[in-house]
């Protein structure tokens, strides 16, 4: 998804800095001065939206890092909630384990004991 939205921002920058030069091309070639005066404003405006091309890339830029960063964040909480569960989880089969082990044992004792013979009465 992330990939996407890059992709769009991308598509976006490059159709408006080539919008603006046609725009600008046209404009400066139908507008009545000289050859002089259409190269200097051709150069002025492609400087200025080669400045604002830059400018929208950096602030994209920072928002793409802002974005990753945050999502490193929620990554690493994610991470750790789902290690607490795992240990909680753990701790909890541990405990199950050995109250089994001790119900085993009582119920092995208490066959044993059952199963035992009965002691002899002493002789008179």
């Amino acid at each position: 998804m992330a990939r996407d939205n890059g992709s769009d921002v991308v598509a976006f920058l490059t159709g408006f800095v080539i919008g603006g030069l046609v725009g600008a091309a046209v404009a400066l070639l139908f507008a009545p001065q000289s050859g002089e005066e259409t190269r200097a404003q051709i150069r002025s405006k492609s400087i200025e939206l080669t400045e604002r091309a830059k400018e929208k890339a950096r602030q994209t830029q920072e928002r793409a890092e802002q974005v990753l960063e945050e999502a490193r964040a929620k990554a690493e909480a994610v991470a750790a909630d789902i290690r607490r569960r795992a240990e909680e989880l753990q701790a909890q089969g541990r405990a199950l384990i050995e109250e089994s082990q001790k119900q085993l044992t009582g119920a092995v004792e208490r066959a044993r004991r059952g199963a035992a013979p009965a002691p002899e009465a002493p002789a008179e």
